[in-house]
């Protein structure tokens, strides 16, 4: 099988076709999707899929990620590009002055589209809000840590092997491995919508 995967982001395309590599034929579609709005990421991007697949009518995955902060009631969530956008890093410490539970998590959701509907595969990476530390990565990296480490101070194999991205990802390659040998996967794990 040949799969799209939906992103403007060349890099994310290129990181996924080295994790598919033996198990299918990856190629980058910078289709532009909307970007739905929804507290769960599960649902942004089934939302994002059936746009896609609506487009493209060919196997295809797309993925949506948030940051939720346990002492801020999951905020910044689904939102978490805007907020890095615009507060950055400075403006959620600013938010967690004074505050005891430090605890956070990341979460992928990679959805799979193709005519027997969407499925949705989830990565989750539990973790804490620090003080900025290390100096590699982007984005929250520096104030997440995970396992005493920021995601900054992580060489960025280590970092890409344990990430949201990859656990959500590794979720659909041992589905999709199970079905291509031809054993019935189970969809226990999954959330699948048929399509309209």
């Amino acid at each position: 099988m040949r799969l799209a995967v939906v992103t403007s982001n060349a890099n994310k395309a290129r990181e996924v076709a080295a994790y598919f590599t033996g198990v299918l034929e990856v190629e980058h579609v910078p289709l532009e999707c909307p970007e739905f709005r929804h507290a769960d990421v599960g649902e942004i991007a089934r939302g994002k899929a059936a746009y896609a697949y609506e487009a493209l009518a060919r196997p295809l995955i797309v993925d949506d990620t948030g940051l939720f902060i346990d002492a801020l009631g999951g905020f910044p969530g689904p939102y978490a590009a805007y907020v890095q956008d615009t507060i950055g890093n400075a403006g959620v410490l600013k938010l967690m002055e004074g505050v005891e539970d430090r605890s956070a998590h990341f979460e992928t959701a990679v959805a799979f589209a193709r005519e027997d509907g969407i499925r949705i595969f989830r990565g989750v990476l539990p973790g804490t809000i620090v003080a900025p530390r290390g100096s590699g990565g982007f984005g929250y990296d520096p104030i997440f840590a995970y396992e005493g480490r920021t995601l900054a101070e992580m060489p960025l194999a280590e970092k890409s092997r344990i990430s949201h991205r990859a656990r959500a990802l590794e979720a659909f390659r041992a589905w999709i491995t199970q079905e291509r040998r031809g054993g019935a996967p189970s969809d226990r794990t999954v959330n699948i919508t048929k399509n309209e």
